[in-house]
C-alpha cells in the first residue's frame, strides 16, 4: 500500500441509505436521492469558480491530510430572495493535497490514489455533482449529532465543533460520487444580495458509504489499514455567485 494511503478520505464523503433517516454521528442528514422538481425562478445566478472553494480533512490516528476540489463550474437558481434550486460541479480529476506542500513526491501520491480506483475513481468517473433541491430556513430542530469517535490525538472534529456558527438555513440536495447518487442535508449559512450570493456549509460525512473505500480486489492488508482510517471526514464549501447576464 502507498505511503499516505491511509489518509484517504475527502469529500471522502459517504451517504447513508436509508429512506428519509438521519445516521448517528453526522450532521448531514442522508437519505435516498430526492426527485428533482423543475423550479421558477427570477434570477440565475453564476457560481464563480476561482472565488469559490470545496475543502476536505481526512484524519487517523496518526495525523491527518486537507486539501481542496476545485468547481468545473455551477449555477443557482433564486425567486425573490430564495434559494430554488442549483448545480455545482466538483473537478474530482483536478482533487488536490494541500498540507503536503514540501513533498512533491508525496503530495503526488497522495493525490494519486485519491483518484485511484480503490477511491474515487477519477478515470470513470472524473466529476461530481450536488444538486439542490431544497433551501429550507434553519431551525432548533435541525440541531446536529455528534458521533462518538475512537479517541486519539487526530479523531477528526466533531459536527458540532465543526459546523458553521449560527447557521440560518439547511440546503438539501443531491449528491452524486463514483456514480451513486443520495439525498444530503447541512446546515449553511445562506445570504442573497443584489451584489451577489454566498453560501457557506461544514459538515461531517461518511466516506464508506459513496464506496470509498479500499476495492474488492485490494489485498488483505490495506483492507485492514483502510479500517484503520476514520470514516468521518470534514467537508467545507464556501460558494460565492452573481447575478448571471441575460440571455
Amino acid at each position: 500500500m502507498k505511503k499516505n494511503s491511509f489518509f484517504i478520505l475527502l469529500l471522502s464523503a459517504g451517504i447513508l441509505a436509508s429512506c428519509g433517516q438521519k445516521k448517528e454521528g453526522t450532521d448531514a442528514e442522508v437519505s435516498e436521492a430526492k426527485e428533482v422538481e423543475q423550479v421558477e425562478a427570477s434570477k440565475e445566478y453564476a457560481v464563480n469558480a476561482d472565488e469559490s472553494t470545496v475543502t476536505w480533512i481526512g484524519s487517523k490516528p496518526t495525523g491527518k491530510h486537507d486539501g481542496t476540489i476545485p468547481i468545473s463550474q455551477g449555477s443557482i437558481a433564486v425567486n425573490g430572495d430564495e434559494i430554488v434550486g442549483g448545480t455545482i460541479t466538483l473537478d474530482i480529476a483536478n482533487i488536490k493535497n494541500t498540507d503536503i506542500a514540501d513533498d512533491d513526491e508525496m503530495r503526488g501520491k497522495l493525490e494519486g490514489h485519491l483518484k485511484s480506483a480503490d477511491f474515487f475513481d477519477a478515470e470513470n468517473h472524473p466529476t461530481a455533482e450536488f444538486v439542490i433541491t431544497s433551501v429550507e430556513p434553519y431551525t432548533a430542530g435541525d440541531s446536529v449529532e455528534v458521533k462518538e469517535e475512537f479517541d486519539s490525538e487526530y479523531k477528526p472534529a466533531s459536527a458540532d465543533e465543526f459546523m458553521v456558527e449560527s447557521p440560518s438555513h439547511k440546503i438539501t440536495g443531491n449528491l452524486t460520487m463514483r456514480g451513486k447518487t443520495l439525498s444530503i442535508s447541512f446546515p449553511a449559512v445562506v445570504k442573497v444580495a443584489e451584489s451577489g450570493l454566498s453560501a457557506k456549509a461544514k459538515f461531517n460525512i461518511d466516506r464508506t458509504l459513496w464506496g470509498l473505500t479500499y476495492s474488492a480486489e485490494a489485498d488483505a492488508v490495506d483492507k485492514a489499514k483502510d479500517k484503520f482510517i476514520y470514516d468521518t471526514v470534514n467537508v467545507g464549501f464556501d460558494i460565492k455567485a452573481s447575478e448571471a447576464p441575460a440571455m
